[in-house]
């Protein structure tokens, strides 16, 4: 049987150094198919049924699993940026010259490191209140259950123990230590 470098789970396709490159290729891939149809048919449907159709078929494609995706480059950061900025673009139909930040803004969308960052952020809180699967909320300890720390002023914070690492490439994207 031969090792195979590219695997697919739950819609996520991960290779062999983790670094993602083939999830955020294919995830900007069928993104750019997206945008590149509801172009076609942009001149016949108002804002508002464009924004709904970039929101199902392109944003929802961009944020799924977007946890994943903590600490991967910025050069993958930004072909994901890239996506969100034509769409943006094709909503309030803007020339590619024009600055992209104003359209973000009256979208409410953050940029792609933000977002991830509120996913991550808003998985947490999930972990930490209980909806969260126990897989995920057991992999967290607060400081105040952690031994040798009950004396101190950290104790009585909601702060949570970030375990150390041997590995800064791939260790220190696990969920328990990602920022």
């Amino acid at each position: 049987m031969q090792p195979v470098f590219i695997v697919r789970d739950l819609g996520v396709i991960v290779d062999a150094n983790v670094a993602m490159k083939a999830h955020v290729t294919a995830t900007v891939r069928s993104c750019f198919a997206a945008l590149r149809q509801i172009r076609s048919v942009r001149r016949a449907l108002h804002q508002h049924a464009v924004l709904t159709l970039i929101r199902a078929l392109v944003v929802t494609n961009v944020d799924y699993c977007a946890t994943v995706l903590v600490g991967v480059s910025g050069r993958l950061l930004d072909r994901l940026q890239s996506v969100l900025n034509a769409a943006a673009r094709l909503i309030f139909s803007a020339r590619r010259p024009d600055h992209i930040s104003p359209l973000l803004y009256d979208l409410h969308w953050l940029w792609i490191l933000e977002r991830i960052k509120f996913r991550l952020c808003s998985l947490t809180f999930r972990c930490l209140h209980g909806t969260a699967p126990s897989y995920l909320a057991d992999s967290l300890r607060r400081t105040a259950s952690a031994e040798g720390r009950r004396h101190l002023r950290s104790s009585v914070t909601t702060s949570l123990v970030v375990p150390s690492t041997r590995r800064s490439t791939l260790c220190d994207r696990a969920f328990p230590v990602a920022e």
